[in-house]
């Protein structure tokens, strides 16, 4: 079999370097959501929500560099995998023969795309040319196998958001037209982004996000020098500023890596389910997709952990950015769906009393996973610093004042 290796193949622009990840300052919760679908893809995308200029499409662009290159068919539009080539593939065998290696796509779903860009249409030059309808496949076929993002999602025109319900409810574009007739698989993780300042997203879309987070401007000041000094130094000299973060990107790369391989063996008891249930219900949750989305993140966070087990911690740590997006909200009160959260939590599972370092650490030795002995533990990843279950807000629900503890950046 012969093996490509093609280079640039994704939405990144060619010769542009990305900012790392882990350069990132602050904004913990946004991070770890995102880094639980790169472990899990089944939770079901993130939803970012904040102020402008606080990072959110700096972090999705990162994305791509902290998962290993996956292998497709070489020069199917589809990024198929070899061994589950698509209809287009196995209509052609030699195609199926030639195997490449790829990074993860990342597209992009530019606001101002029509329908034909986005789904794919008829290859006019080639239709004039050869006289035969050609297909030109679309973003949809490029983000197969990889990550959509939509920058302003609030924003979507309508067309385009039935479009995208459609497909992310069947992993699968059908596109007839002009006389043609193709399907195609189209299965990717759904990312949005947005100021709520601007529009609210339509409730058939919203509860399409498998999380919600909530970004504010940093108000802590040596965080907000840090983000200054990085950003200007990454301006300056992108691949020196790469070059210096490259153990750090290397370090959470491998920690990804070891927890998406790990997943599958990762336990969710029974007690622990009928928490995460007696929580959605006391919270009037509508559908079952939150105790879905709740398990399968507090999962990725324990292998994300090193552990073999899934504890209350996880559950506390996932619930509000699981939940957040799926209540009735109350139009004169912003911070009423958080607060609700919070307090339900702390009803199902309320926090015991702390224990002695002995049993602590009898505790943390029985919950590893021994083929992960050497997985950093909760929060000591110099990589990243798991958030607090709520989002970083002041006391009084507004964004963070000097009085309150400031959140450390990632380094």
């Amino acid at each position: 079999m012969r093996r490509l290796h093609l280079q640039g193949f994704s939405a990144k622009r060619v010769g542009v370097v990305s900012y790392p990840f882990t350069a990132i300052v602050g904004q913990e919760e946004m991070k770890l959501a995102l880094i639980l679908n790169l472990v899990d893809p089944l939770i079901g995308g993130v939803l970012i929500m904040g102020h402008r200029g606080t990072g959110k499409s700096t972090a999705v662009r990162a994305l791509a560099d902290l998962l290993p290159p996956i292998e497709i068919v070489a020069g199917c539009p589809y990024n198929c995998d070899p061994s589950n080539p698509c209809s287009h593939c196995l209509s052609n065998q030699e195609r199926v023969t030639a195997k490449a290696m790829v990074p993860v796509p990342v597209v992009e779903l530019p606001l101002g795309a029509t329908e034909d860009r986005v789904c794919g249409t008829i290859d006019i030059e080639r239709a004039l040319a050869s006289g035969r309808k050609v297909f030109d496949p679309g973003l949809l076929a490029r983000a197969n196998r990889g990550f959509l993002y939509i920058d302003e999602v609030n924003l979507l025109e309508d067309h385009l958001v039935d479009l995208l319900l459609d497909v992310a409810a069947t992993g699968r574009n059908r596109v007839e037209r002009e006389g043609i007739s193709v399907e195609h698989p189209a299965s990717f993780v759904l990312i949005g982004s947005g100021n709520p300042e601007e529009g609210d997203l339509r409730p058939q879309l919203l509860d399409r996000f498998g999380l919600h987070t909530e970004v504010v401007t940093e108000n802590y000041l040596k965080n907000r020098v840090d983000i200054v000094e990085r950003r200007d130094a990454y301006d300056r000299d992108a691949a020196e500023f790469a070059e210096r973060f490259a153990p750090e990107q290397q370090q959470l790369a491998k920690r990804i890596a070891r927890a998406r391989s790990n997943l599958r063996k990762v336990v969710v008891a029974r007690p622990i389910l009928e928490k995460i249930a007696q929580l959605c219900a006391d919270l009037k949750v509508d559908g079952h997709r939150g105790e879905l989305t709740i398990m399968r993140a507090a999962r990725a966070l324990a292998a994300f952990d090193g552990r073999k087990s899934v504890n209350e911690n996880d559950v506390r740590t996932v619930s509000a950015m699981s939940l957040r997006h799926r209540l009735r909200r109350d139009a004169l009160d912003e911070t009423a769906t958080s607060e609700q959260i919070e307090q339900a939590v702390d009803e199902v599972l309320p926090r015991s009393a702390p224990k002695s370092d002995d049993q602590r650490g009898k505790d943390d030795t029985d919950e590893k996973d021994p083929d992960q002995e050497d997985q950093p533990p909760a929060g000591g990843d110099p990589t990243f610093n798991p958030p607090n279950p709520a989002p970083s807000r002041s006391r009084n629900g507004g964004p963070p004042n000097k009085k309150d503890a400031p959140s450390q950046p990632a380094v």
